[in-house]
């Protein structure tokens, strides 16, 4: 048996090696693996000894030769291909060891220039890759370090690789190089003419790894599975570890999502409670419990059955607390073994951890992802993220009557809030809770009045509220719906053609209204 290993990551290439030479596999290699595995005592053939061709272009001719790709794809079932291989003097490779030339990484660094690119463009790597993997079922292909403690495994205990390893390894390479040439055709696609880079390159190249099968879709007659990114943001809800509870459903998973990001905006303590992809209550607090408890006050008719999340770790007060009511899934950085105990008898309760990046809570990407991507029939529509954060000094105060310090701080969590919901959307808050929420209507009158209509149910005043619009108000009159449900001070974008009526109107009112210059349009 003969093993070529041609790496430019190294990590465990030199175990791996050791260990193949134990079990008499002969050593091929190129470069810098080949010094390595030479310096460090293993016997090991030089490509270009094996071909009797020397490396040349500065490198990027090596691999590429008949005693290379004849000795990965020839049929070993064909005596055509064996006999070929006699004839020319060709051995068989069957094992090949080979990850890329590091074009993902090198692209991502900042000031990375055409020329470094297109450098770190492989060319030996992925013909080697694709030629062991179409010949599967002869040649062993290795494209990721974490792939060496299987094979061995298998070598140590049999002597060869198993068909279906060996079938997983080739699925496993060809989805490496459609990885690889993706990444290299949206980095040149983005190049515009003048050298500059466009946020959307002229194809794009979706590359996802797919989690899960899910039992159905957003309804049972619907089939659907779960994905994430090719490289997952840290302390996103795919980078999730589920402690315990029935699988998770596609709608699940997306209303987690929703609490997931909204959660994740606030930097202290906030717990978000969602329910059918829009918040129903949303509060910061000193800890968990006080926040849970805000929030559940805001409508505990739809948080039955909600989505809970928490930015801190849940201890056994809340968790005690929040067993009190039904929760379809429950989502946190982490949990005391005390409030994981609280739970346990409900088996059926999914419980989510997320781990928080180096740096905690505050380190958190504060965004979604960086493009939004929404299918319509036969394409997509994409955009850049709404990951735009307000700040106080953003606002723009536009009334006679000054909002207050305290208006000021609920003003921007009524803002951060309305973010998250579904357009059109108002939302009611005070003391960093929300009081009422609209959400989805054709019309923001009828959004204003939803929020009265869910506070008086939770038995909630609005008097003296905040209240946020996420987009501006077309007309006073809804302007004149949340100040007679209670409102005192208002944020909304601007932007109207009517805004002097509309400021007219806050004036005449009594209220305080602040600009954002942003709009919040979430559908």
């Amino acid at each position: 048996m003969n093993a070529l290993l041609s790496v430019s990551d190294k990590t465990g290439v030199l175990e791996l090696a050791r260990a193949l030479h134990a079990l008499g596999v002969g050593l091929l290699s190129t470069g810098g693996t080949a010094k390595l595995l030479a310096d460090n005592g293993l016997p090991v053939t030089e490509v270009a000894d094996h071909t009797g061709f020397p490396e040349m272009l500065d490198g990027r001719v090596k691999t590429l030769h008949p005693k290379v790709h004849g000795g990965l794809l020839a049929r070993r079932d064909f005596p055509e291909h064996m006999a070929a291989l006699k004839t020319h003097g060709i051995d068989t490779i069957d094992l090949l060891v080979v990850n890329l030339y590091p074009f993902e990484a090198t692209v991502a660094k900042p000031g990375c220039t055409l020329e470094d690119a297109i450098e770190n463009i492989d060319i030996g790597g992925p013909a080697m890759v694709r030629s062991a993997a179409k010949n599967w079922k002869d040649v062993a292909v290795l494209t990721d370090a974490s792939q060496y403690a299987t094979v061995l495994a298998e070598l140590q205990a049999t002597g060869s690789v198993s068909q279906k390893t060996k079938f997983a390894l080739s699925v496993a390479a060809f989805n490496r190089i459609s990885q690889y040439d993706g990444a290299i055709s949206d980095y040149l696609s983005a190049i515009q003419e003048d050298g500059s880079h466009t946020l959307f390159p002229a194809q794009t190249n979706g590359r996802f790894v797919k989690l899960q099968d899910l039992r159905y879709g957003e309804n049972p007659h619907q089939q659907a599975a779960f994905y994430r990114d090719l490289y997952p943001a840290p302390g996103s809800l795919v980078t999730a570890k589920q402690l315990q509870g029935k699988e998770l459903s596609y709608n699940n998973i997306a209303d987690a999502d929703a609490a997931w990001e909204c959660v994740k905006s606030f930097d202290v303590p906030a717990c978000v409670i969602v329910k059918h992809a829009n918040p129903c209550g949303v509060a910061v607090g000193a800890n968990g419990l006080e926040a849970y408890s805000k929030a559940f006050q805001t409508d505990p008719t739809s948080a039955f059955g909600g989505i809970i999340a928490l930015n801190r770790t849940l201890d056994k007060d809340a968790a005690l607390q929040i067993s009190k009511q039904f929760v379809e899934v429950l989502m946190a950085p982490g949990y005391t073994a005390e409030a994981l105990e609280v739970f346990k008898s409900k088996v059926n309760v999914r419980i989510l951890e997320i781990a928080l990046p180096p740096g905690g809570a505050t380190a958190w990407d504060k965004g979604q992802n960086a493009m939004d991507i929404k299918r319509i029939g036969s394409g997509l529509l994409m955009q850049t993220a709404d990951n735009h954060e307000l700040a106080l000094a953003d606002l723009k105060i536009v009334t006679t009557l000054q909002p207050t310090p305290q208006q000021l701080q609920d003003l921007l969590f009524a803002w951060k809030v309305a973010k998250f919901v579904k357009s059109n959307a108002i939302v009611f808050c005070k003391d960093g809770m929300t009081m009422g929420v609209g959400a989805g209507q054709m019309s923001r009158l009828d959004s204003a009045r939803i929020a009265s209509i869910k506070a008086g149910h939770a038995n909630l005043t609005l008097a003296g509220t905040a209240v946020a619009s996420d987009a501006f108000f077309p007309f006073r009159d809804g302007l004149d719906v949340v100040i007679d449900a209670g409102a005192t001070c208002v944020i909304q974008p601007g932007g109207s053609m009517r805004d002097d009526e509309v400021i007219a109107a806050a004036n005449e009112r009594g209220v305080a209204m602040v600009l954002t210059g942003v709009r919040h349009f979430r559908h």
